[in-house]
């Protein structure tokens, strides 16, 4: 027993004498600890610690030993005081380690000081090189080195240290290590340590104000030898970001923050993000789509808008979801989407789409990886109200694909409307395209698991459609407006009648026929379902061609239409009807049955005698012999009647032979392999016993002559505790029943509790004890399991008792099996049980919160039905123990008179009330908008068990409340129904407030949930609510609100009050084929809700302070116009060798080693777009290596270059830049734009770019003559 050495607890010390002991010792040793080191009383305290730690250990594990009660309390108290002296040391130990590490910082943080103030030299010229070292040698880089990983490791470990720390000092220590003569360890480590620096809003101003742009600059521009330094100085802008995030103002929109970093390192970060072959990549795309969601407008002024755009519609597939959910939520405020272009910007989304004629196979992946990404961006408001802008001129683009001449692209066209629009590809789909007849299609080819879905609980309620059906709505009104099925009958006309494709075009109009029909209000619906271009096909006459098409997509769509009937899944225990399609086939099948059980029960003796020697039953013991067809014959047939049963039984001794076989001590049955052609022996045993217990000669035989259930209880008994059988394995071992059929018993046993006959058998024989008995056994659960699920319950008796002690007594495992089957019974029986649901109730109060779930889940799923309700209100359930998990039921109750009186009296109602009215009505808002991301969302790892409810509209407090002319009554007092009319109508248009537009949700929900119910539409109609509701649906400036209202105009057409009203403004709603409102209503007029208002774009504005001085060297003003050329990619190549010419003579080197044309040269490319190679090739041009001196004399540089704001005023605009869209040319110049418009200023009017300096002398350029 491992206990400790100075201490131990297993040996027959006291343990009172042993805590005076252990606490002297510690308190000597902690007052000599008091005079040592830190780190010698950080250790010392380490070992206390350790020590008390064994003592604990010990004191458990004797805990679980037999001991004498006086022996126990005094273990139980010793093991109190060392989990006491654990906590105090570990609080000392907390205390010291931070006194240690922030004193360890400091004096690093002094060392590196000293060694920064001691490499202090001017600048010295050398090759231009990343990696060159200082002139102190190897040995002043391997020390900072060594200093800043110590450092790093300490402010890593240590957090708390970071916030002690003088964030100045620090940085002004570690600052001299990002010099070019350093190395890039030295750089990497000093990038890491100030990223374990930044921790808050205090220390991110500090890092601000310390001049490290340019050396970040110079680290983004190196090369993949150094990623390791690019890597920590990317962890650091994320940290800047990560700061900025926590500290934002929430109730801005999205983008509208300020992130702290100046424009030279976002120009250097995008040219990393842009560059193809960069290894860092990916991160940097990814941080600057986060960096777009917090300050927009500083990366609109930089390019990364344009890039970003590129990079969704060209760049890596993988980020494409992100990027455009990125610029979704942009879209969704207007305060940031006026940085975005209608008609060009986010359009490019749907260019390899639009652009795909003509392309190779390989833009097929490309299509795809696209089809998700608009899939994505339509399935939000934000998406679907930005694409529908223009005259529906996006939507119209992606119909149009549709009529491109190319099979591949038309494939994946259709491929992305059958997933957009939702529709499950059913297995007879395949069937239908290849052209085979559906009706040689049958459903016995499917597997029962697969077609057979639960019953719905309530059959005479309207279908009531999700969420998502409302949303899939309006999708199909959308793009048939836009010609969806006039692009389908064109696809129709191309192609061969008999080919996959125009049959697959086909389908897909059949089923947006489908769901126009289910979803849509009748008049809008019939318009879609007129096709008047395929019956002016079929109607051609002088056509032949044309009427051959349209007759053949007429048949196509009937027979669709007439065999989705048959074909579509049925449920479980659903009711036959008896004018379905296979009502003539169950007829035909039962017949054949009847006439063959009548034709066996009427065998003549001499047959009978034949037939049960053909079983060679009464020849030979060896089942393997046995005529198995013939058996089963004789038991599902002859031996129903009583006069062959009892021949069966006393003259040809057969019932002896055949039961003797499945006696657990002959070994046949039992021991047979357990495997799919065994189990038929299973099935015959259960025929058997039925067969018996159907005649009184049969009980009688099961009863006095066979031995059957005695020899079952004899294997049960070998469980018991205290049996020992030596080397012979129990029947019922984990083994066997792993192997053999002896699990079949359990089925047998099944068999007989269905029957009062066969239970008084198992009572005679003491089965039900020999149960009893099993529940106590831990360690067997595998056998409760298979008595659970057989076992019969319609009867009272033992089998419930069973079932109930299993429920409140067995194990972890066991309670929640068990929970789980018996909420498939209540789920699965047609009418209301008592006695299940009294249970299923009592599971509520069960200690595993998994177990209560279970519960409270199946009894809010039953509860639909109105009995079922009434039911459990009656029995008064206590759930305030179960928390969050009883809500939806509790809300259930709510909905009858009953239950709200109960729990009103139980205060809850005004509870509740207030949670909701303050908290929970947010909450909500959050769940609905969470589950229609992840529904909508195309990645698999949402599955539909994951999602916090199936799609209906959840239950809303206040919608519950207003069922009942109780709490309709409670609503009217609390006065809550006129102070959310009142904030629908203060802030109806909000379009910048984040927590004031979330309220507008949040209240629109509750009005609406109101609404929903004929009780709560009264207090809508009296407060003329509605108009407001149906203002803010049309005229808000944030597509998400007009959501809402969508969302909540349909609950408000939940009733035929609310339906005529919503008629009368132009709002028509969906009804069942009965006449019930649906909860689903669609515009009347589609544009008017859809379309959003245009707006201004906002031009990204440069500095006007941003301009320089003219250069005054004539070799200056020759070297900074072909730098400014680089960033032409048409004459980049020859600027460059420009460049090198120049560098190569004597009379510009003098220019590339001038700090003032260094810094012109990091002003360029930090105002205009160079890709990275080429910024890495300008900087590598200059021979100044980059330290304190240099960064300093920049900053002077900057000061002296600068000019005066009256020479900046007058500089050139912007000139306008021709850009052809899809759309037109309605799209003016942006910093944003490709540079490699300017190929063309040999076909146009050259217009001058602002250029780098105020004025640009005549000059000739140098290079580019021939």
């Amino acid at each position: 027993m491992p206990t400790s050495t100075d201490h131990d607890v297993s040996q027959a010390t006291p343990p009172s004498n042993a805590s005076v002991a252990s606490s002297t010792l510690i308190t000597s040793e902690s007052d000599s600890a008091s005079t040592k080191l830190p780190e010698d009383k950080l250790d010392a305290l380490n070992v206390l610690l350790a020590r008390e730690v064994r003592i604990k250990e010990g004191a458990e594990k004797l805990l679980n030993l037999e001991l004498p009660e006086h022996m126990r309390l005094k273990v139980q108290t010793e093991l109190k005081m060392a989990t006491l002296e654990i906590a105090t040391l570990s609080q000392k130990i907390d205390l010291e380690d931070f006194r240690t590490a922030l004193s360890q910082a400091q004096s690093c943080i002094q060392s590196l000081s000293g060694l920064g103030h001691s490499a202090i030299s001017p600048p010295v010229t050398s090759l231009s090189s990343g990696t060159s070292q200082s002139a102190n040698g190897p040995d002043v880089d391997r020390n900072r080195i060594d200093l800043q990983n110590r450092l790093g490791n300490i402010l890593r470990r240590n957090i708390r240290v970071c916030y002690e720390l003088d964030v100045t000092e620090l940085l002004q220590a570690v600052t001299p290590s990002l010099a070019d003569k350093c190395s890039t360890q030295c750089r990497t480590s000093a990038y890491r340590i100030m990223r374990l620096a930044l921790v808050n809003v205090a220390s991110l101003e500090e890092i601000s104000k310390q001049p490290i742009d340019w050396y970040i600059v110079r680290t983004l521009s190196r090369d993949n030898k150094h990623e390791k330094e690019k890597e920590q100085v990317i962890k650091l802008i994320r940290a800047v970001l990560d700061v900025v995030s926590e500290n934002r103002d929430r109730r801005g929109a999205p983008g509208t923050g300020v992130v702290p970093l100046s424009e030279p390192v976002m120009r250097a970060f995008i040219a990393v993000a842009e560059h193809a072959e960069e290894p860092l990549r990916l991160i940097c795309i990814q941080t600057l789509a986060e960096m777009v969601l917090l300050d927009i407008d500083l990366v609109a002024r930089t390019g990364g808008i344009r890039f970003l755009l590129h990079a969704l519609g060209e760049g890596p597939i993988e980020l494409a979801p992100l990027l455009a959910a990125t610029f979704l939520h942009i879209v969704d405020s207007p305060k940031t989407r006026c940085y975005l272009r209608l008609g060009t910007d986010l359009e490019i989304a749907l260019s390899p789409f639009t652009d795909a004629y003509g392309r190779g196979p390989d833009h097929a992946d490309r299509m795809r990886g696209s089809a998700k990404v608009i899939q994505l961006m339509l399935r939000t408001w934000s998406g679907l109200m930005y694409f529908c802008m223009d005259q529906q001129q996006a939507i119209r683009s992606i119909v149009d694909t549709l009529r491109i001449p190319s099979m591949d692209t038309r494939e994946i066209v259709l491929d992305f409307f059958f997933d957009l629009l939702n529709i499950q590809a059913s297995d007879w789909y395949k069937a239908f395209i290849d052209g085979r007849r559906l009706t040689m299609y049958r459903k016995s080819r499917i597997q029962p698991s697969e077609r057979l879905l639960p019953l719905p609980t309530n059959e005479h309620t309207p279908e009531s459609l999700k969420l998502t059906d409302q949303y899939i709505a309006l999708l199909v009104l959308v793009f048939t407006d836009a010609g969806l099925i006039d692009a389908l009958t064109g696809m129709l006309e191309e192609c061969a009648t008999s080919s996959s494709l125009s049959r697959k075009a086909t389908l897909l109009m059949a089923e947006v026929m489908q769901i126009a029909n289910r979803v849509l209000p009748l008049p809008t619906a019939s318009k879609i379902q007129a096709i008047p271009r395929v019956f002016d096909l079929a109607s051609e006459y002088g056509r032949g061609e044309s009427r051959i098409i349209g007759t053949s997509a007429l048949s196509q769509i009937d027979s669709f239409n007439r065999n989705r009937g048959r074909l579509q899944t049925t449920f479980i225990n659903g009711r036959p009807r008896a004018n379905s399609s296979e009502e003539a086939v169950r007829r035909g099948q039962r017949q054949v049955e009847q006439a063959k059980l009548k034709a066996n029960m009427q065998m003549d003796d001499k047959t009978f005698q034949t037939s049960l020697l053909e079983t060679q039953v009464t020849l030979t013991k060896d089942h393997t012999k046995w005529h198995f067809d013939i058996l089963q014959e004789l038991i599902e047939g002859p031996f129903l009647n009583p006069k062959r049963l009892e021949e069966a039984i006393k003259v040809a001794r057969f019932m002896k032979r055949l039961l003797s076989f499945y006696h657990p001590f002959s070994r046949r049955f039992s021991d047979l392999p357990k495997n799919s052609t065994n189990q038929r022996w299973i099935r015959l045993g259960c025929s058997l016993l039925n067969t018996l217990l159907a005649s009184p000669e049969g009980v009688r035989y099961l009863m006095t002559e066979d031995d059957l259930l005695k020899q079952i209880v004899k294997a049960f008994m070998q469980l018991m505790p205290g049996v020992h059988l030596g080397d012979i394995e129990p029947y019922f071992s984990d083994h066997k029943m792993r192997t053999t059929l002896t699990f079949g018993y359990f089925e047998l046993l099944g068999t007989l509790s269905k029957h009062p006959d066969g239970i008084d058998l198992m009572e005679k024989a003491k089965v039900f004890t020999a149960l009893y008995n099993l529940t106590e056994i831990r360690g067997r659960e595998d056998i409760m399991k298979l008595v659970i699920e057989h076992l019969d319950y319609s009867l009272d008796g033992h089998s419930r008792l069973i079932l109930s002690k299993t429920l409140t007594t067995g194990g972890l495992n066991l309670r929640r099996f068990t929970t789980r089957h018996l909420a498939g019974m209540v789920q699965s029986s047609a009418a209301p049980v008592g006695w299940m649901l009294r249970m299923l109730v009592t599971q509520l109060y069960d200690p595993l919160p998994e177990v209560c779930q279970i519960a409270v889940q199946t009894l809010e799923e039953v509860c639909d039905d109105m009995d079922t309700l009434q039911l459990v209100v009656e029995m008064q359930p206590t759930m305030d123990h179960l928390g969050p998990i009883g809500h939806p039921l509790l809300l259930k109750f709510m909905s009858t008179s009953m239950g709200f009186r109960y729990l009103y009296d139980a205060n809850y109602i005004q509870a509740e009330m207030e949670s909701w009215f303050h908290e929970r009505n947010l909450e909500y808002v959050v769940q609905v908008e969470i589950f229609l991301a992840k529904v909508f969302s195309s990645d698999v790892e949402y599955s539909a068990d994951a999602l916090p409810f199936d799609g209906a509209v959840p239950a809303h407090f206040y919608g519950e409340l207003s069922k009942t002319e109780l709490g309709c009554q409670v609503l009217e007092e609390k006065g809550h129904f006129l102070e959310f009319c009142s904030s629908i109508r203060d802030h109806a248009l909000e379009s910048e407030d984040v927590e004031l537009i979330l309220k507008l949700k949040s209240i629109l929900w509750a009005v609406g949930s109101i609404g929903a119910t004929a009780r709560g539409l009264s207090f809508l109609v009296e407060a003329e609510i509605i108009p407001d509701i149906l203002k803010i649906a049309e005229q808000s400036l944030i597509p998400s609100v007009r959501g809402t209202c969508f969302f909540v105009l349909g609950l408000i057409s939940s009733t035929p009050q609310g339906v005529d009203i919503l008629d009368d403004c132009g709002w028509e709603a969906t009804l069942s084929p009965l006449g019930f409102p649906t909860g689903l209503c669609v515009p009347v007029d589609l544009d008017k809700f859809i379309s959003m208002p245009a707006w201004d774009v906002i031009e990204p504005k440069k500095d006007a302070r941003s301009g320089l001085l003219p250069p005054i060297s004539q070799h200056e003003v020759e070297v900074m116009t072909v730098i400014d050329n680089l960033s032409n990619t048409v004459i980049a190549n020859a600027a460059s060798r420009s460049l090198a010419k120049m560098k190569s003579r004597p009379e510009y080197r003098h220019v590339f080693s001038s700090p003032a044309t260094f810094y012109r040269a990091l002003h360029t490319i930090s105002n205009y777009r160079y890709r990275l190679p080429v910024r890495r090739y300008i900087l590598d041009l200059f021979t100044l290596e980059l330290d304190a001196s240099l960064v300093l004399e920049l900053a002077e540089q900057a000061i002296a270059l600068r000019a005066p704001l009256s020479s900046t005023a007058t500089m050139p605009k912007a000139p306008v830049r021709r850009v052809v869209s899809m759309f037109g040319p309605n799209r003016g110049y942006s910093e944003s734009d490709d540079e490699e418009d300017e190929s063309d200023e040999e076909t146009e009017e050259a217009v001058d770019r602002q250029p780098v300096i105020t004025l640009r002398p005549v000059s000739r350029l140098i290079g580019f003559d021939s």
